[in-house]
């Protein structure tokens, strides 16, 4: 059964906290929707009602152009070890670049990688857990370096110009702010 809070509470934030993998959904007013998964060390709680997220170089970058334009994102994560669970934050989110104030603010939080994007602020506005009793059990073996390792061999000139030739455009043709 599912249930609602208005926050994350301390258990909430525990169960996040030990999760290796969440997905983050976004759509755009029209177009596609988007739903990526998100790994390594990149998500902080701030409060009780605002995460962070690190969000690296990838060979997309359409959460940044839907939210240009429709300013909502839903988090999840699944339990794939242990009790079963699911768990949505609903909300709107502000994505900083390394342009903006703010970044120097909370870059801090996270360790340094390779290929930082962008650090995306969510509010959030629901909280939803769900049974989750039909994920399958998943074996956590390690993180994946592969991004890491190519950021670095680029350097930050050449990641910079990744960002201008791949991610300034979304799937659909949206500006992402870069």
């Amino acid at each position: 059964m599912g249930k609602h809070y208005s926050t994350i509470t301390p258990e909430i934030q525990t169960f996040i906290e030990q999760q290796h993998l969440f997905f983050v959904g976004t759509a755009a007013a029209d177009g596609r929707v988007n739903i990526s998964p998100k790994g390594q060390d990149t998500l902080r709680v701030l409060d009780a009602n605002r995460v962070a997220w690190l969000n690296l170089t990838g060979s997309g970058n359409e959460t940044a152009a839907h939210l240009l334009e429709v300013n909502r994102i839903t988090l999840m994560w699944c339990a794939f070890e242990g009790k079963p669970n699911i768990l949505r934050l609903y909300g709107t989110a502000t994505v900083y670049h390394p342009r903006d104030a703010e970044w120097a603010e909370l870059l801090p939080l996270f360790p340094p990688l390779p290929g930082a994007r962008q650090i995306l602020v969510v509010t959030v506005d629901l909280v939803q857990t769900s049974c989750g009793m039909a994920v399958p059990f998943f074996e956590y073996q390690q993180e994946r370096n592969e991004l890491n390792h190519a950021m670095d061999k680029r350097g930050p000139e050449q990641v910079a110009q990744y960002w201008y030739t791949r991610n300034t455009r979304s799937l659909d043709g949206k500006p992402t702010g870069i």
